[in-house]
């Protein structure tokens, strides 16, 4: 799934409420923030982040040029019965033949501007629509008119009700949000739930275990990555792409080790692990690489690896067998911190399972050639 997109608006008031609101919005995590033409540099002193600044006649270096503004697509102008004869139209014309990214900036005050709307969609890589007294109506419609198109509509919103709707309309959703708020507890939510709505739940099932044995020394890699997880958290890991299993992290207090809730022991160097759509050999993950963290629920969210510490120890086989006779198959260090999650969603630990023992696993039919999906007949064993 596309990532849904999180926009600051920091275009009004003096600096100083401006600086505390992108502020809040890079501490939290945000795609972008749209400012005034001569506070784009002042941004970039802020952090890194992608800045769309308003059309002016003075070149820019944000990373967006917004159209429409003052213009007709807010209403400031009246609206060209030609769309030749639009100013918009014209800018965004002159901004394309300069190769740069362009914006629409609309706001649906009626039937006509929604109309207007679209048809500047279909010539941006952004629309950013601000609906007036109705917001879903325009927004589904524009979502279904410029669906086949190669672009993106950020909605505009206020508040975390706003956003959820905006990013849940019509089951696709917005692709993103512009959010005009100064509350940075509004900002960070905001970004949670743009990253729910972007993460897809996958069906987990139950298998019984069916094997359990030492297999000897080998490498096993941990991945600790730059978030914490909690109980019935860790990553899909297994010996074939087609199954694997939900390896806990460390997060539960032990006798042996303190606990380490950013730290999933997944299983040996040559093991698969689910990044979100794809898959990859825990041997090639690194730093600043992203896996995907699941819960006992199948809800994803993503994690940035951290550290990838590749170590010898003792390994065991866990075999399991679905309730359409499938065999999944990981291979573990042999350790009591090492946990897989029971069909309760608990954590259990490799070294008390036993056959019959009820274990989380995630079935896929397709198989994998470099990590993506192919319908082709794949055997693993």
């Amino acid at each position: 799934m596309m990532n849904k997109e999180v926009w600051i608006r920091a275009d009004e008031g003096d600096w100083e409420k401006k600086k505390q609101r992108i502020t809040a919005g890079l501490e939290a995590g945000v795609s972008c923030v749209l400012v005034l033409p001569e506070d784009v540099d002042k941004v970039k002193e802020l952090g890194d982040i992608k800045i769309a600044t308003f059309f002016s006649s003075e070149p820019s270096n944000a990373d967006i040029i917004v159209v429409g503004k003052d213009s007709e697509a807010d209403g400031t102008l009246p609206l060209p019965t030609d769309l030749s004869n639009s100013r918009d139209f014209d800018i965004i014309a002159h901004l394309r033949r300069e190769k740069k990214t362009v914006a629409g900036f609309s706001i649906i005050h009626d039937k006509a501007h929604e109309k207007f709307a679209s048809s500047l969609g279909r010539v941006c890589d952004y629309l950013i629509a601000i609906g007036t007294d109705w917001k879903v109506i325009p927004l589904e419609n524009l979502i279904a008119s410029l669906q086949p198109e190669d672009m993106k509509i950020i909605s505009g919103v206020r508040d975390t009700d706003e956003v959820r709707l905006a990013l849940e309309t019509m089951e696709h959703g917005a692709d993103g949000v512009l959010l005009d708020t100064d509350n940075p507890d509004t900002i960070r939510k905001s970004v949670e739930i743009a990253e729910e709505a972007t993460s897809e739940r996958l069906e987990l099932e139950v298998a019984k275990v069916t094997k359990v044995e030492q297999v000897g020394m080998g490498d096993r890699v941990c991945v600790d990555t730059c978030s914490l997880m909690g109980t019935g958290e860790g990553m899909l890991v297994g010996c074939g792409s087609g199954g694997m299993f939900l390896v806990h992290s460390e997060s539960e207090d032990s006798p042996y080790v303190a606990s380490r809730p950013f730290r999933v022991n997944a299983g040996a160097v040559h093991a698969y692990v689910q990044t979100g759509g794809k898959t990859r050999y825990l041997c090639e993950l690194e730093a600043g690489d992203e896996v995907a963290v699941v819960n006992a629920e199948g809800r994803q969210r993503r994690a940035v690896v951290g550290r990838v510490k590749i170590e010898r120890r003792p390994l065991m086989l866990v075999e399991a067998c679905t309730s359409d006779g499938k065999t999944i198959k990981n291979i573990l260090q042999n350790a009591e911190t090492i946990k897989l999650v029971s069909g309760d969603g608990k954590p259990v630990s490799v070294t008390s399972l036993k056959e019959g023992d009820e274990v989380m696993v995630y079935v896929e039919e397709s198989g994998r050639h470099f990590g993506m999906k192919v319908e082709e007949t794949i055997i693993e064993k």
